[in-house]
């Protein structure tokens, strides 16, 4: 069976490789801002599910059995969705707001498994909340320098730098990096 994750991050690829020594990367071409919804938890689950399909009917026909995972994670924040930051600027801004304050991240996998001439399409959501530490401006621009926050939504990463000001995480920790592995693990058992 050929198993496919549908993203080219390289953090939903490291946690894969928890569960999975080999699989395939197929970056999807999905064009995010044809999606209109501006609930998150509504939007992740579209996004996820929009990726997933474009590269699953891209590759389909070249398979019997597969399994494509699509996935993807935001930052919710005084009731706006933080991407990742257009610049320096817009991540110090970013930080800024988060420093002290507790931030929502909503992450949805999709996973579409095929076999036998049948398709099934599973949609899961993850909510978890940070609590950010308080952050001076110094130790914000600090770590802008590093370059980390520039390709991260939100501006920071749990996994990484970012690490040092996160106080605490109410949640699956894996799904705020990008992949709740737990939950995935459970649902691969149906199929693999």
């Amino acid at each position: 069976m050929r198993i496919v994750l549908a993203s080219n991050s390289p953090r939903r690829k490291e946690l894969l490789h928890q569960i999975f020594d080999e699989f395939d990367i197929v970056k999807s071409n999905f064009d995010e801002d044809e999606v209109k919804e501006k609930e998150p938890e509504k939007l992740v689950q579209i996004l996820s599910l929009k990726k997933a399909e474009e590269v699953f009917n891209r590759i389909q026909n070249k398979e019997n059995e597969l399994i494509v995972i699509g996935g993807d994670t935001l930052v919710y924040f005084d009731g706006q969705v933080l991407g990742k930051p257009k610049d320096e600027r817009d991540a110090f801004d970013t930080l800024k707001k988060l420093q002290g304050n507790k931030n929502k991240v909503y992450s949805a996998f999709t996973i579409i498994f095929k076999k036998d001439n049948k398709t099934i399409k599973e949609t899961y959501l993850s909510k978890s909340t940070v609590i950010m530490k308080a952050m001076s401006d110094e130790e914000i621009e600090k770590y802008i320098k590093t370059g980390e926050p520039m390709d991260k939504a939100g501006s920071y990463a749990v996994q990484g730098i970012g690490s040092k000001f996160i106080e605490k995480i109410e949640g699956s920790y894996s799904s705020v990096v990008g992949l709740d592995v737990e939950k995935l693990k459970e649902i691969l058992k149906k199929y693999v």
